[in-house]
């Protein structure tokens, strides 16, 4: 299995009236899987029938969200270990201090050794897509490390057609888990 993304080209000036194109990476996210799916799969894989595992699943969900709360940043059995923190602005008088100074509050999730050697060892694929959505190129990083040059003439149906390059999933770093 290879996590894929797609490079697509964009137009990343800032300035008013002026293009500068480049290609901007981003991962193609396939769907976020359901609780119910994933006890699904866990009881399969662990033999555990389905009614256990997901009374195990809410009471560790809610012993972490406790436990965090608290202060304490909580292991994640297998994943890696969950906080909570804060981002906020900065004063120069302790008079100043106050709670109004918190901006957001975020989950900040960071994983564990094995799974960032996991993720060390999959492959990527990368899929070009022009300005206009067409594929212009396709490379992994699990082949002979040869890099296709764009010579040769690229195929000029996508692989998903509805997949133009535009939109993308809403990144989860101010309420979900953010690595």
């Amino acid at each position: 299995m290879a996590i894929k993304i797609k490079a697509i080209e964009r137009n990343v000036s800032f300035e008013k009236n002026k293009e500068k194109w480049a290609f901007v990476l981003q991962p193609e996210l396939y769907s976020r899987l359901s609780e119910t799916k994933v006890l699904q799969e866990a009881a399969l894989r662990s033999g555990i029938n389905r009614g256990t595992l997901s009374a195990s699943w809410q009471a560790i969900g809610d012993v972490t969200r406790a436990w965090a709360t608290e202060g304490h940043s909580v292991a994640v059995p297998g994943l890696g270990t969950m906080r909570f923190g804060v981002r906020g602005d900065s004063c120069e008088r302790v008079e100043d201090v106050s709670s109004d100074l918190i901006t957001s509050r975020r989950v900040i999730f960071t994983p564990s050794t094995e799974i960032k050697d996991e993720l060390a060892k999959t492959s990527i694929s990368i899929t070009c897509y022009d300005r206009n959505g067409n594929v212009i190129k396709q490379v992994t990083s699990d082949d002979d490390g040869s890099v296709d040059n764009g010579e040769e003439e690229p195929d000029p149906t996508p692989s998903n057609p509805d997949n133009t390059g535009g939109g993308s999933e809403p990144d989860d770093d101010e309420g979900g888990l953010a690595g």
